[in-house]
């Protein structure tokens, strides 16, 4: 089978689409043939061997984690799914979804793909959904408190911003000016323009006082420090990526993690078919052009979802 792979650890420019064995399924696992396969930040750290010292990968690395397409066959012990019916899947730790094929463990991390959602809508769900929704898990928001999401546009973010949002928190924001209509659409009740402002400034013109969270899908470690200063003294900020945990101003920190817990994928895909979670694709590309679709992932500024299609 073809698979987007990194040789070993170094820049996305290094990924190459190379030949490898199709895998076959052990006991408990599923193996899918791929229709469509969505792009995450966490596949670019692992290439790149960002995360190397926290999740080592062996060589030759399948990139990507979110797939959706057609199962061709089944370990021993698997009895939900059997070969044809068309899953959604989150793939780690056993397989690559930037491939032909790839392997799922049978269990929470694979839901069969309703009618309603395209194979590339869906692929789009599992990593940036569970995501967003352990996210405001973490953030435990009261109804009608105050949230502010840094990256909001992102796939994550526009999550976020939705189930914050029909949580009945009031939603800040950050867009660029074209995408102001588009966050106040998934619910945000304020949008704010980074591209001109400064944004904890503008939060806090907003917001005296400072907002009872922050989101940050943006900054890291460090860098955390000043969206902080957005949060109100006994307030949250909560990111998918380490940090501190605390700051100033009696202001405490939540750090997420993907988390396919039983039936969470599931719910989020009912809802994601009864329309009641957008799923945003700001762009898709044939595997032909995989490698270009990690460059402009990286590079570029995408609204929503990058997927691969098969």
């Amino acid at each position: 089978m073809k698979a987007l792979i990194a040789q070993s650890y170094g820049p996305v420019d290094q990924l190459v689409v190379a030949e490898l064995p199709k895998p076959d399924p052990a006991p408990g696992q599923i193996l899918i043939r791929l229709r469509a396969a969505a792009l995450n930040p966490l596949d670019v750290k692992l290439a790149t061997g960002v995360m190397k010292d926290i999740m080592p990968v062996r060589h030759p690395f399948v990139l990507g984690l979110d797939a959706a397409g057609t199962v061709e066959a089944v370990g021993d012990g698997v009895t939900r799914f059997r070969p044809g019916d068309e899953v959604i899947a989150f793939t780690h730790p056993v397989g690559g979804a930037v491939a032909e094929y790839a392997l799922a463990l049978d269990g929470p991390e694979v839901v069969a793909r309703p009618q309603a959602l395209s194979p590339v809508a869906a692929a789009a769900l599992p990593v940036a959904a569970m995501t967003a929704a352990n996210i405001v898990e973490l953030a435990d928001p009261a109804p009608d408190s105050t949230m502010l999401v840094v990256g909001a546009t992102g796939g994550v973010g526009s999550f976020v911003v939705q189930l914050a949002a029909q949580a009945g928190v009031r939603v800040l924001a950050t867009a660029q000016p074209d995408e102001v209509d588009y966050v106040r659409g998934l619910g945000a009740a304020e949008a704010i323009d980074y591209t001109a402002a400064d944004t904890v400034e503008e939060t806090l013109r907003a917001q005296p006082g400072g907002v009872d969270v922050v989101v940050d899908l943006i900054n890291a470690g460090p860098g955390l420090a000043a969206t902080a200063a957005a949060v109100r003294p006994g307030g949250r900020l909560v990111s998918p990526a380490g940090g501190p945990p605390a700051f100033e101003r009696d202001v405490t920190a939540a750090y997420a993690h993907i988390e396919a817990s039983e039936g969470l994928l599931q719910r989020l895909v009912d809802r994601a078919a009864d329309g009641g979670l957008a799923v945003e694709i700001g762009a898709t590309y044939p595997f032909t052009e995989a490698q270009q679709a990690v460059a402009d992932f990286v590079g570029k500024h995408t609204r929503g979802k990058v997927v691969v299609t098969f």
